[in-house]
């Protein structure tokens, strides 16, 4: 994990190409990011994480039977090469926003999945998202969750695909 006091940044490895960790990433998102009010803004049981529509202009939305959050809207949608979406907590106001990219690099093998979080210099000092923690520790406690969800991310791009 590499990080400033604005930005975190976590890399992993899977062993499928560019373009399919792309599709694991932007299609089977609620499959492998986590539930729960860790993870989750509705924080309900049967909710569901998904990029709609795909492409730029689209959303990443958590929805549930009663409810729709939208997390952020897709502003670069390049398959099999980077992904770039505004992000926001559930207790954001509408103009705090966030942005994450991931990048989808080729290496021998596989391919290196980059994702960076940033613009947390613009979140106020005393938002509540930082948990009273200064730039640094926010950015660092931000940097582990990331790290949880990567690593779902890759060991779920790496099961056995269906025969």
């Amino acid at each position: 994990m590499t990080l400033s006091a604005d930005r975190a940044r976590v890399t992993t490895f899977v062993a499928v190409s560019p373009l399919d960790a792309f599709e694991v990433f932007t299609q089977e998102t609620d499959l492998w990011w986590g539930k729960g009010p860790r993870h989750r803004a509705l924080h309900a049981s049967n909710g569901t994480l998904r990029f709609e529509p795909p492409g730029p202009g689209g959303r990443l939305l958590e929805t549930s039977e009663t409810e729709v959050f939208e997390i952020g809207r897709v502003l670069v949608w390049e398959p099999g090469a980077r992904l770039v979406f505004q992000w926001r907590a559930s207790n954001f106001a509408p103009d705090e926003t966030t942005e994450v990219e991931v990048r989808f690099e080729p290496s021998f093998g596989g391919t290196r999945v980059v994702l960076e979080h940033r613009g947390w210099d613009s979140i106020r000092p005393d938002h509540p998202v930082r948990h009273g923690l200064d730039g640094p520790a926010t950015v660092g406690m931000i940097g582990r969750w990331w790290g949880d969800l990567v690593t779902r991310f890759r060991l779920h791009a790496a099961r056995p695909l269906p025969a």
